[in-house]
Formats: C-alpha cells, sequence, structure tokens
C-alpha cells in the first residue's frame, strides 16, 4: 500500500528540510540562531538607521505629477524640508535644507517622513518612511545594534504591544532577531502579567503567540503554566500559528511533568477530544481529526526543549516522547531524521522491521532509514574516525554497519539515492 501525503504534510516537510531540522548529526549546516517561534527575521529601523550614511525627519512640502511644460515632459517630484538631522552625511545633510525625489507622494503640509540614505558623491535617499512624533522619538531614541542585547530587549519589550503599529511590529521585528540566549537572559525583566494577557487576549496577532509563549515559559509561574495547559488543551481543528511557542514555553515551566499532556493530546492521539476525553465528532458523525500542525508543533517543542533548554527535561525522556510518532507513517521520515541527530541506537531493529512494512512504503522513509544507519555507523569514538584504534566498534555501530549491508544487497537504489547527498564534517 503506498502512502498519500497531503498538501499540508509535504509543505511542512519543505519547510523542515530548508531550515535544517531534517539534517541528522554531523551535516554542515549554518543554522540560524534568532528566536526559534518568530517570524523570519527582517531588517529592523534601529538597523536601517544605523546602516545609513545620512538620515533627517522631513516634513511633505510639496507634490507634483508628471507633466508637460512648454512641450517639455517633467517627471514626477516631490519636495521634503528637512526638520532634524540625524546623520549629516558627511556635512551633505543640513536642517532647513530641501530634497526633491523623482517620485510623486500625496500628502499634506506637517506629513513627517523619515529619510534615510547613503552617500557616495552625493546622498542617494531611499523611499521615504511615514512616522508620526511617538514613532520618531521610538526610533532616535532605540539603543543601536552595537548595544549591549539585554539593554536593547528589555527597551524594545516597552513596545511589543503599542498601539502604535508601525513600533509594535518593529519592537516585534527586534525580538525575532534576537538569538534564544539573549531572550533568556532578560527573563526576570520580563512583565509577566502583560504576557499572560496577550496570550489570552483574542486582539493578539497570531504572529505574536509564539514569542509570548517562549517570554511566558521564561518567566511564569505556575498560574501561567495552567494558562497555557488550557490553551495547549483545547481542541482545534485550525491551523494556530504560534502553538509550538506556547508548547516550549509550557514545558520550560514544569518540565517533564508537562510531557504526558503533550504526549497524549498531541502524539499519540489522532482524534481531537474534550476536556472528558471523549471523541469529538462532526455534524456527519465523523471523528475529527488532531491537524497535522498540531502534532507538528508538538515535535517543534520536543526539538526545541532539546536544542535550548539546557537539560530541563533529561535527554532519554525526549528521546522517547519523540518515538511515539514512529507509528505515524506521515511523520516517520521526520522522527527518524530527529532521531539520528539525537543519537537514539536503540531503534535500529524496529527500523528494519519498517522497511518492509506496506504502511511505510515510501521513499522519503526508506531514504530516512538509510541515513539514520548512515550516521549510527559513524558514531564512533573521538579519534577513531580519522586514525586506527585499537578496541572494537561499539555495538550500535556493528549493528549498523550490518543493516547497511543488508539494505543495500536489497535495495541498493534507495541506498545509492540515501548516500547520494549524505556529507559529514
Amino acid at each position: 500500500m503506498s502512502l498519500k501525503r497531503t498538501p499540508c504534510s509535504m509543505l511542512s516537510l519543505a519547510i523542515v528540510f530548508l531550515s535544517g531540522l531534517f539534517i541528522v548529526p554531523g551535516v554542515a549546516t549554518s543554522a540560524v540562531r534568532s528566536c526559534p517561534f518568530c517570524a523570519a527575521p527582517s531588517l529592523t529601523l534601529a538597523e536601517q538607521l544605523s546602516q545609513a550614511d545620512a538620515a533627517a525627519l522631513v516634513m511633505w512640502a510639496d507634490a507634483k505629477k508628471a507633466r508637460q511644460v512648454k512641450g517639455k515632459r517633467l517627471p514626477s517630484e516631490t519636495t521634503y524640508e528637512i526638520r532634524e538631522v540625524i546623520r549629516n552625511g558627511r556635512g551633505a545633510v543640513k536642517k532647513g535644507q530641501r530634497v526633491r525625489l523623482s517620485r510623486f507622494r500625496s500628502g499634506k503640509k506637517g506629513d513627517m517622513f523619515l529619510l534615510l540614505g547613503s552617500r557616495a558623491t552625493k546622498v542617494e535617499w531611499g523611499s521615504p518612511l511615514p512616522v508620526t512624533e511617538t514613532s520618531y522619538q521610538y526610533i532616535v531614541q532605540a539603543p543601536s545594534p552595537e548595544a549591549a542585547a539585554n539593554k536593547r530587549l528589555v527597551y524594545f519589550m516597552k513596545f511589543l504591544e503599542y498601539p502604535d503599529r508601525q513600533i509594535a511590529d518593529d519592537a516585534y521585528a527586534e525580538f525575532a532577531n534576537a538569538p534564544y540566549k539573549d531572550i533568556a537572559a532578560i527573563s526576570k525583566l520580563v512583565p509577566r502579567a502583560k504576557v499572560a494577557r496577550w496570550i489570552s487576549d483574542a486582539r493578539t496577532p497570531p504572529t505574536r503567540m509564539g514569542l509570548y509563549g517562549l517570554l511566558l515559559g521564561l518567566s511564569g509561574n505556575q498560574t501561567d503554566a495552567s494558562l497555557m495547559e488550557k490553551k495547549i488543551s483545547t481542541p482545534s481543528e485550525e491551523f494556530r500559528l504560534g502553538i509550538d511557542g506556547v508548547m516550549s514555553g509550557y514545558l520550560l515551566l514544569v518540565g517533564e511533568k508537562g510531557l504526558p499532556l503533550i504526549e497524549q493530546l498531541k502524539l499519540k492521539n489522532q482524534f481531537l477530544v474534550d476536556a472528558n476525553g471523549k471523541v469529538l465528532t462532526d455534524k456527519k458523525g465523523r471523528k475529527k481529526l488532531v491537524p497535522f500542525s498540531e502534532t507538528y508543533a508538538a515535535m517543534q517543542a520536543l526539538r526545541f526543549m532539546w536544542s535550548y533548554a539546557d537539560g530541563r527535561i533529561a535527554k532519554p525522556r525526549l528521546r522517547q516522547s519523540m518515538r511515539i510518532l514512529l507509528d505515524r507513517p506521515e511523520l516517520a521520515d521526520l522522527v527518524i531524521a530527529d532521531l539520528a541527530r539525537w543519537k537514539d541506537w536503540s531503534i535500529q531493529d524496529r527500523l528494519m522491521t519498517m522497511y518492509d512494512d506496506k504502511a511505510f512504503n515510501v521513499p522519503a522513509i526508506k531514504r530516512a532509514v538509510v541515513r539514520y544507519m548512515l550516521v549510527c555507523s559513524k558514531d564512533l569514538p573521538k579519534g577513531k574516525n580519522k586514525k586506527k584504534t585499537a578496541g572494537p566498534n561499539p555495538k550500535h555501530v556493528d549493528a549498523a554497519l550490518k543493516h547497511l549491508a543488508v539494505l543495500r544487497k536489497r535495495d541498493p537504489k534507495t541506498v545509492m539515492d540515501a548516500e547520494r547527498f549524505f556529507f559529514l564534517k
């Protein structure tokens, strides 16, 4: 029986592969160490300002569309007046100076903009950024990117849910760009009660939920753990952006005691259940499935605890949780890759049995099994990889070598395909 991937699972596979999470131990990768549960990093206002040779607060003065004047075609232009100089472009920018840009922008007198430019022989201005007095002060008072991380994040934390969306979005971007270790370092300064309210508030942008779950996990108490447990347990058929951060924050707070909840609701259950454990059905009586995104979020939480949480949960216990998903054909290749990365060599015989199981007859799963065995076969003591060392190989290495020999004989093409892009550092 061949297994069909759903579009959702195929998308997730692509995301995993591209993010490096599918890479097995020893495979070279340039992992990005920004906030694990935030949107993709972007250039913040403070970073844009620091990279500019020239910067000024300007007021809209006039604008003209393209026009004919005495038979000559004149381009669109907008004129701005410099009110404050932030960076003077080596003396090329002065207060009161007028700047004409060859693009039309409607406006009225008093409209404020931030102009950023680079200087070669003259200043080349970028697109004007609309600002208010408040957002302008936010930008110019922000710590520079060279300032200490704790100073920067404490400043931006005050603006995470600021009424001005431009400010709030930029403050969030600062956290999205920050490494986890820098976020964890300010845990005692997190406004715990505010973050808990944001997680509970339906108006909070879904894109923020992962960060807020992480912040609450770093700073919260038992009441906050109960809040996150309720959010995790609430059955949902929808894609819940950021629920991986909430699960991770929950595990940061309660440790190993939180794993049974995650395991039962997201890893073992294939159907949604209510608070009493009763399976939920739709109007036609069909059982409601746990969305792939919820199970994948739980996997992300396990990965986070393994990589970032400094032993908050023992690694053998995390391996135990991940092994639950080996029974799920739609996830098996991802799980095998994780367990290889985590050096869980206890599943070799199980994988060989899966290789011949019709339920797992998927090329991606078979390649994952082969790569697992390849990695295991190279898991030698330090120094033995580069020079001959006395003594026998570890038992798991010899077992993997035997399994590889069997697979090469039984399925040479799959082994060749799996080895093709297999590189170790």
